[in-house]
């Protein structure tokens, strides 16, 4: 299915209020659409903030979960930073994500790391790729749309941890910088679009450690026939700006150039529609098998503050399992 099809597929079950699940890859050339009621249990595994297909019961619990990481040298990792740091200092993006691939070794199951893990969204994929996400993409529910874009991660055992990260100037100005895109992307298809919510923190505990992570609140009000146009939405506000970067499209070309690879499906988006509301999840943390070997891919935002270093240490502490 290219991404016409897919749009008009969405765009149709919307206006029927057909209830289906969707997922888009980064590049948008492998999106996915279908109806709940078609979904293969043994195949692909969804829970959405509670919204769920099948059962975790089936699958065995293994107390805990441990992964060994075996992460790119600094030395590789500092070729890539400097790529889109160059760009940087060119004035031809504000802010870019630079992710990579970390190659993991555990004797856990992607379906037991789907059972044991919590996230808001999770999504088991033909046991190709796992999702366990903190980050919202959009929702819509009553004629309005809400983003969440997330930016900014540090250790909360480091003291004072969530008054280090507010103070932060590079932080606060990456946080910025995604807000106002994520507020310009949704004045392309909503109006009086404005931020709820400026740079609130949650906790997140890991199998190793617990994270705090900065959030925004950004809502706007969508036309009375939008059920009629969610593919044109959602095909209006990809890639997520918070895992793409400022301005947007040539940040995208930075990305490729820097990182040398595809993304596939990490940093695409996933979702439903159950006919009335839609909640989406932006795929980060997330474990891809390839060759019988498991690779987490993480990364952060990059501007002209950071520090080559600490945004490696930032990359794989991102290379983590929830767990509550």
């Amino acid at each position: 299915m290219n991404v016409s099809e897919f749009t008009s597929q969405m765009n149709r079950w919307g206006q029927e209020k057909v209830p289906f699940l969707f997922v888009v890859d980064f590049e948008m050339e492998k999106p996915f659409i279908i109806r709940l009621s078609d979904i293969d249990q043994t195949k692909i595994l969804f829970d959405i903030n509670g919204f769920k297909n099948g059962s975790n019961s089936s699958f065995e619990n293994p107390g805990s979960i441990s992964i060994e990481k075996l992460p790119i040298s600094f030395t590789d990792y500092n070729k890539k930073f400097n790529s889109v740091f160059r760009h940087l200092e060119y004035g031809d993006s504000f802010l870019t994500n630079l992710t990579v691939n970390t190659e993991i070794r555990t004797v856990h199951s992607l379906q037991d790391i789907f059972s044991f893990s919590k996230a808001k969204y999770k999504l088991l994929y033909e046991n190709r790729f796992l999702v366990f996400s903190p980050e919202t993409f959009v929702k819509i529910q009553n004629g309005k749309i809400f983003s969440f874009p997330m930016k900014g991660t540090i250790d909360a055992s480091i003291p004072n941890a969530k008054e280090k990260i507010l103070i932060n100037q590079k932080e606060l100005s990456e946080h910025v910088t995604i807000v106002d895109l994520i507020r310009n992307d949704l004045s392309l298809v909503a109006i009086h679009v404005e931020v709820k919510r400026f740079r609130y923190v949650e906790e997140i505990r890991t199998h190793s450690k617990s994270l705090l992570q900065v959030s925004s609140e950004i809502s706007g009000e969508l036309s009375e026939d939008y059920e009629a146009h969610l593919g044109d939405i959602l095909l209006a506000l990809l890639p997520a700006g918070s895992i793409s970067g400022a301005p947007k499209q040539k940040t995208i070309e930075i990305i490729r150039q820097a990182e040398g690879e595809k993304r596939g499906f990490y940093t695409g988006v996933f979702g439903y529609f159950d006919g009335e509301s839609l909640d989406s999840g932006v795929m980060i943390r997330y474990i891809e098998q390839e060759h019988g070997k498991y690779f987490y891919r993480s990364g952060g935002g990059i501007t002209t503050q950071s520090d080559a270093m600490a945004e490696y240490q930032e990359a794989l502490d991102k290379v983590y399992v929830p767990v509550d």
